[in-house]
C-alpha cells in the first residue's frame, strides 16, 4: 500500500508541475506580416508599393495576394534578389495580380523619384539570413533611402534572424563597400531587418543622413536566439535550415575556386565544400553540374573536399562565432595557392568585398593562427556590439 500511495503522489506532483509551467510548449512566433490588425488601417485609402519576395506570406499566402483581396490598393511590386515572387529579376508585370514590378537587383539597386511617383505608403517583407553579405539588407538600405528622399513612409513587417544569436567577423571597411556590404558591420548582425533598420536611421548611415520615417511591426514570442526553422526557402541556394546556419561560413568561400555545392542534384548547396584539384586528399566528393548560358552541352566535375550535412550547428551558438578552420584548412590544402582566390576586374577580388577587408585574404595567405586574425577584428567587433544594443527590440 505504501508503495501505491508513494506512486499516486508522485503522479500527482507531476501533474502539478507540467501546470505550473514544466514540459509547457513555448507560444509561437508571430511575424510582423501574420498581425494585419496592426498594419490594415495604416493602408487604408492609400496607394501602396511593397518590396517582397516568395517569404512573404501571411499565413499561407503571399502577402500581395492577401492584401488585394483585404481591398488595399497595390500599385507597385519591387523585387530584390531572386525576384519578386522568387522567379525572375527584371521589371515586368506580375502574373498573378497584375501589378507592375521592378527590379532592385539587375541594373539598379535603388528605387527612382519616377519609381516612387503616386506612392504613399511603402511595405518591406521578406526573411533575411543576418549576414552582412545577404543582399536583401542591402536592399533595405536602398528603399529606405528612397523612401526617406521621396517622403515616403516605410513599414517594416518584422521576421525572425534564423543566425541573429551570435555577432562575429570582420567590421566592414569603407573602401570595400558595395551590394554585398554597404555599412560598418560586421558579417552577423545579429538583428532584425526592423532592429537594422533603426541603426540605419539613428547612425545616420543613410546617404546624406536622411531619416526614413519607419513604422515596424514587431513580432509576439520572439527573442534573440530562439531557434527558428524558416518555413520557405529564402533563395535557391538555401534551401534547407542546415544550409541557413552554415551560411555565414561558407558564402566567403564564393571568393574562391571551393564549389560550395551549387549546381549539385539534388541540390546540396552551402553544405559541402571542394574542388577537383582536391582529390586524394579528402575520400568524399560531389558532383557539380554546370551549363554555359544559353547552351545545351552540360559538364559534370567532381569535387573533393568537406561534408557539412551532417555537421552541429549548435556550434556557433555555444561558441559565438563562425567556422575560419575551414577556409585555413582548404588554403592549405590547395595545390596552387595563387590562385586560390579568385581575381576579377582590375585584379580585385570578390573575397575582399565579401569579408569587408582584404586583411582577411592577407591574413590566410601569411598563415595567421585564426586566434591572430581575431584579434584583428578587435575593437571595431566589440565597438559594434555596444551600437547594436540602441537598437535592439527582442
Amino acid at each position: 500500500m505504501k508503495k501505491n500511495k508513494f506512486s499516486i503522489l508522485t503522479i500527482i506532483l507531476l501533474v502539478l508541475a507540467f501546470n505550473n509551467g514544466c514540459g509547457k510548449k513555448e507560444p509561437a512566433i508571430v511575424t510582423g506580416a501574420d498581425q494585419t490588425d496592426r498594419y490594415l488601417p495604416l493602408l487604408a485609402d492609400r496607394n501602396v508599393a511593397m518590396t517582397i519576395n516568395q517569404t512573404s506570406t501571411i499565413g499561407n499566402q503571399l502577402s500581395l495576394d492577401s492584401l488585394l483581396l483585404l481591398g488595399i490598393n497595390v500599385v507597385k511590386g519591387f523585387g530584390a534578389e531572386h525576384g519578386f515572387r522568387g522567379g525572375n529579376s527584371y521589371d515586368s508585370i506580375d502574373i498573378k495580380s497584375g501589378v507592375p514590378t521592378i527590379s532592385l537587383y539587375r541594373g539598379k539597386n535603388k528605387p527612382t523619384k519616377e519609381d516612387l511617383e503616386g506612392v504613399d505608403i511603402m511595405i518591406f517583407d521578406m526573411q533575411d539570413v543576418g549576414t552582412r553579405f545577404y543582399t536583401y539588407l542591402a536592399t533595405l538600405h536602398y528603399i529606405m533611402e528612397a523612401c526617406a528622399e521621396n517622403d515616403v513612409e516605410l513599414i517594416i513587417l518584422d521576421r525572425p534572424n534564423p543566425n541573429d544569436s551570435y555577432v562575429d567577423g570582420p567590421v566592414l571597411e569603407e573602401q570595400y563597400k558595395s551590394f554585398v556590404g554597404l555599412d560598418p558591420i560586421p558579417i552577423l548582425h545579429g538583428m532584425t531587418f526592423g532592429e537594422y533598420a533603426q541603426m540605419l536611421n539613428g547612425e545616420g548611415w543613410l546617404e546624406n543622413g536622411v531619416k526614413c520615417k519607419l513604422n515596424i511591426i514587431t513580432m509576439l514570442n520572439y527573442k534573440h536566439g530562439k531557434p527558428y526553422l524558416v518555413p520557405i526557402p529564402p533563395s535557391p541556394n538555401l534551401n534547407t535550415q542546415q544550409s541557413i546556419l552554415l551560411y555565414p561560413s561558407l558564402c566567403l568561400f564564393e571568393g574562391t575556386v571551393i564549389s560550395q555545392g551549387r549546381g549539385t542534384q539534388p541540390l546540396i548547396a552551402f553544405t559541402v565544400l571542394g574542388n577537383k584539384d582536391l582529390k586524394g586528399k579528402y575520400p568524399f566528393s560531389f558532383n557539380v553540374i554546370s551549363r554555359q548560358r544559353d547552351t545545351i552541352p552540360q559538364t559534370t566535375t567532381e569535387c573533393f573536399g568537406l561534408d557539412l550535412r551532417n555537421y552541429d550547428t549548435g556550434i556557433f551558438k555555444k561558441t559565438g562565432r563562425i567556422n575560419l578552420s575551414w577556409l585555413i584548412e582548404l588554403y592549405n590544402a590547395y595545390p596552387d595557392k595563387d590562385k586560390f582566390f579568385r581575381k576579377g576586374a582590375n585584379d580585385s577580388y570578390y573575397f575582399d568585398k565579401l569579408a569587408g577587408t582584404n586583411k582577411l585574404r592577407e591574413q590566410i595567405i601569411a598563415g595567421k593562427t585564426e586566434q591572430e586574425i581575431r584579434d584583428s577584428w578587435e575593437p571595431a567587433l566589440s565597438q559594434f556590439k555596444e551600437i547594436r544594443k540602441k537598437y535592439l527590440i527582442y
